[in-house]
């Protein structure tokens, strides 16, 4: 565990402002990649060329034609930015559960979030299908994330504390249920397209993205991101307990609640413009921590570019493997994250077993 603010004790392997710029590059050149290849490849010089058009129109630049720059500009740029959207949410997420419940396992598919965010975005889908695109989708995605996020926390209670396994199986078992519930509804759908359609964006998939659904997102996420480092030193104290942070001056209740809401209103918005997508915020905040400590001031914007960039990837090989056929991003994600997952739980069990 961390120390309270992990400012002095904590050893830093990576200087925290070289591997933020190293992913700044890295996520510069994953979108070049992205934009450039997918079902109908763009040669990359003319990739770069459209994009270099776009952003510095005071120059003159050639060596693509109107086609590509369509291609380019209108239909592959808004995907890779609105992946790069949900990769940062997703990790930003994943980190803010694991202090706030004290689970290095919580994300917020494991516990059932994102499930619940699911089945809001799906009640839209199915009983007001005209608003299946708009605000609704966004305020019902919400409800349902906060609604399974309140749920698990006030089910993993044991005696005011929050207990790692009650944290795991309540959020499993409610993913379950808003999962039946889910179920339930799209076979009531009387359009069978439709159920599918549904079926599929509950995977994961950004088939659908467009400049319009870019910028909510976005916006949502790097407010997600503020308010997250807003509240770093609690994080920091209440990963090591409630009584410490407590003891240190922090109103965690306080803490906890904006937390929360901010958890489900980033994974609600993220699942209504991109479905289920799992473990990304399990696997990447694990990873960062390996690299710059435990300390949140540099795991939550280290985290949010990582997993920007590993989405980024992960979406590219879905739309490369099976062309011109499309995995759903969930597919690609689960296979990478599942056996971490299980890693993660075996490392917790020894763990425990020592104590």
């Amino acid at each position: 565990m961390a120390p309270p603010t992990g400012d002095t004790s904590e050893r830093r392997r990576v200087p925290t402002a070289v591997l933020l710029g190293l992913l700044v590059i890295a996520l510069a050149a994953a979108t070049c990649l992205g934009v450039a290849f997918g079902t109908v490849n763009v040669p990359l010089p003319a990739t770069v060329s459209v994009l270099a058009a776009h952003l510095l129109p005071g120059e003159a630049w050639g060596g693509f034609t109107a086609v590509q720059d369509q291609f380019v500009w209108e239909f592959r740029l808004p995907r890779v930015l609105l992946a790069a959207a949900v990769g940062a949410g997703l990790a930003l997420v994943g980190t803010l559960m694991q202090a706030v419940v004290r689970n290095p396992l919580a994300d917020p598919y494991v516990l059932g979030v994102s499930s619940g965010a699911g089945l809001g975005a799906v009640f839209v889908f199915v009983f007001i299908p005209a608003a299946a695109g708009g605000l609704p989708r966004y305020a019902a995605a919400f409800g349902g994330a906060l609604l399974a996020l309140a749920a698990v926390l006030a089910l993993s209670r044991d005696d005011g504390r929050f207990t790692p396994q009650r944290v795991v199986l309540a959020g499993v078992t409610l993913s379950y249920l808003f999962t039946a519930v889910t179920t339930f509804l799209i076979f009531r759908s009387d359009d069978p397209r439709a159920a599918n359609s549904i079926l599929f964006f509950l995977l994961g998939t950004l088939q659908d993205a467009q400049w319009a659904n870019v910028g909510v997102p976005a916006a949502i996420v790097v407010v997600g991101l503020v308010v997250g480092l807003y509240y770093a030193r609690p994080l920091n104290a209440m990963v090591v307990g409630d009584e410490t942070a407590t003891a240190l001056g922090y109103n965690t209740n306080r803490a906890r609640a904006a937390l929360m809401v901010v958890s489900a209103l980033v994974t609600g918005v993220l699942v209504a413009v991109a479905g289920g997508v799992g473990f990304v915020g399990l696997v990447v905040p694990h990873a960062v921590r390996f690299l710059v400590g435990s300390n949140h001031r540099r795991v939550l914007p280290v985290a949010a570019l990582a997993s920007a960039v590993y989405l980024v990837l992960v979406d590219l090989v879905c739309r490369l493997v099976l062309r011109p056929e499309e995995l759903p991003l969930g597919v690609v994600t689960a296979l990478l994250g599942a056996p971490y997952f299980l890693v993660l739980l075996r490392r917790n069990r020894r763990a425990r077993a020592l104590r």
